[in-house]
């Protein structure tokens, strides 16, 4: 029962924190104060180490958080769960995709988007060069 609680709470936790693992802090506070499976002190710190270390801020913790809840079958669960929906929604919008890639409003939505993601790639070459 464990490792689907784990699951289906990091699947909650990688579905709706969209904007990275910042974003996903209110969520994992929560789990904290729902479960007490970690303090408050502890998330603070892995936080702080998953900042410093290579990999997204929402797999460390959920690997973290799982092994420590039921050893490395509970981290690999809750890895899973955290994953799983950015699987699902690119798998979906890749099909997607697939199908609709040639109806002209996804061409210019395409077209549109180009000089946005050029202009921003320059001004962070620029703020690097600036460094």
């Amino acid at each position: 029962m464990i490792y689907l609680i784990l699951y289906l709470e990091f699947f909650k936790i990688g579905l709706f924190a969209i904007g990275g693992g910042l974003a996903s802090l209110p969520f994992l506070r929560e789990l904290v104060d729902k479960y007490g499976w970690i303090t408050h002190e502890q998330l603070a710190n892995m936080i702080a180490i998953s900042e410093s270390t290579p990999g997204a801020i929402g797999i460390n913790v959920a690997t973290y958080v799982g092994n420590e809840v039921a050893g490395p079958l509970g981290g690999l669960v809750a890895t899973l769960g955290e994953v799983s929906p950015s699987i699902i929604v690119i798998t979906v919008l890749a099909r997607a995709l697939q199908t609709y890639s040639t109806h002209p409003l996804v061409q210019g939505g395409f077209a549109a988007v180009r000089p946005a993601v050029a202009g921003l790639i320059g001004a962070v070459a620029y703020e690097l060069a600036q460094n």
